[in-house]
């Protein structure tokens, strides 16, 4: 475990990742009889998906076998799976967000799965089976098979992850600028939505601008 690893940044990365989705234009919302914490539904304009937001703050994420074994708890019911990871699970600076499709990311925990199973592990059904966003692929480590899903892949989102929290930088990293959907929003009214999405003030946000 991480010594950087806090119970309360689980919840802010989780922000991070509704404010990344609401950066690029989707409205998140949460779907009736769904008992699922992490499933939202995203729609923008005539699209519509049912994502998963997957929050780490060691780069490792999981989704459980079903109990029947026949397939993926939660993964196999969404289209997409957002997820919301620390650069670095020993020294996190930044919170980078990506969204992976369904099908792409089933292929990768398939191939976690297979790989475990003919090395002789013991996978308990309905237990999280935990693949890396950022390590790469070993031959001769098993557990690293199906991993490394970020790598060579640009986020969706960045922020920058201050760990005394005196501010936040904010931005999408193909442009290095902020994008709003309002594009009459103020620089005050930008920070207070920020300060408001991430729990803390806006004297702690910083909007950075590059032309």
């Amino acid at each position: 475990m991480s010594k950087y690893k806090e119970p309360g940044r689980k919840i802010r990365l989780f922000k991070i990742g509704l404010l990344a989705l609401e950066q690029d234009g989707w409205r998140v919302e949460r779907i009736r009889g769904v008992r699922q914490s992490s499933v939202r539904r995203i729609t923008k304009n005539k699209e519509s998906h049912v994502v998963s937001i997957r929050t780490t703050q060691d780069t490792w994420i999981a989704f459980p076998r079903k109990s029947d074994d026949s397939g993926w708890a939660t993964l196999d019911d969404v289209d997409y799976v957002v997820v919301v990871t620390v650069n670095d699970k020993d020294m996190p600076r930044d919170a980078l967000v990506f969204m992976i499709h369904g099908n792409e990311m089933r292929k990768h925990f398939d191939r976690a799965y297979q790989s475990r199973l003919e090395a002789g592990y013991t996978i308990p059904l309905e237990r999280g089976v935990w693949v890396s966003m950022l390590t790469p692929e070993d031959p001769k480590i098993t557990t690293t098979i199906g991993g490394g899903i970020a790598l060579n892949r640009m986020p969706l989102f960045q922020t920058a992850l201050d760990l005394t929290n005196e501010e936040s930088v904010i931005q999408r990293p193909e442009t290095q600028e902020m994008h709003y959907m309002d594009e009459s929003l103020t620089i005050s009214e930008a920070k207070r939505r920020l300060a408001e999405s991430l729990g803390v003030t806006p004297e702690q946000v910083k909007i950075v601008i590059e032309a």
